[in-house]
């Protein structure tokens, strides 16, 4: 998956994978994913230049393009096998649906703004990125394409949304920070095939909230 690559903006990338190789991220899938997919592609004029900088950059509608060692850190927890079903919650740029797409699996997404659901799409189809998008609530999952393999939630939550888990496939985990407005671990969830869960807790991060039904309500956000 190549757009507008250059030998710089080439070897910044695999410069970045280096980066996070040091950083802890060991699965060599997600590693050549990063390494495949140009960041730069995903971030509006003037900051491409910035794009294979380990940190956040900003998107339309007060969102974010998380860290790249955000994004292989959740990928690596994911476990995602070729030809998965997984779901995405929280399209924004539509990149870690691209890494997702680059390691093979089948990927489902959605994305609750309207602007960064339609820049999406267009860019990963220009890509050629199969990804199937759509917009809504993501707290609520997408039922018509359960079971999952796999569940990736790139917004903080208050809790595990329980749409979600019911989603899972025996077996299937989710990955979702769960915490309050200013902090988050990661938490992975997985189905035993007795459908009981296996909660597993990793690090701190910091995420933009998951609003929805089975998210954070608008009224509380109107402080933050």
């Amino acid at each position: 998956m190549t757009t507008s690559d250059t030998p710089r903006l080439l070897a910044l990338r695999a410069a970045l994978v280096e980066t996070l190789r040091r950083k802890g991220i060991r699965d060599p899938a997600v590693l050549d994913a990063i390494g495949r997919v140009p960041r730069h592609a995903f971030l509006e004029s003037g900051l491409e230049d910035r794009a294979y900088e380990d940190i956040a950059l900003p998107i339309d509608e007060d969102q974010t393009i998380s860290q790249p060692y955000t994004v292989a850190y959740q990928t690596e927890l994911l476990g995602a096998k070729p030809k998965d079903r997984v779901l995405e919650i929280g399209t924004g740029s539509g990149y870690q649906a691209a890494i997702l797409h680059a390691m093979g699996v089948q990927v489902f997404s959605i994305e609750r703004h309207p602007r960064l659901y339609e820049q999406a799409r267009r860019r990963l189809e220009s890509m050629g990125c199969g990804a199937i998008l759509r917009l809504g609530d993501g707290s609520l999952g997408w039922p018509q394409w359960a079971p999952y393999d796999a569940i990736l939630v790139t917004a903080a939550s208050p809790d595990l949304p329980k749409p979600l888990i019911e989603q899972l496939a025996p077996g299937g985990r989710l990955v979702v920070p769960v915490g309050d407005l200013e902090s988050q671990r990661m938490v992975r969830a997985t189905r035993r095939p007795d459908n009981e869960l296996e909660i597993e807790y990793f690090d701190h991060f910091r995420f933009v909230p998951l609003v929805g039904r089975s998210g954070w309500q608008a009224a509380d956000l109107e402080d933050h």
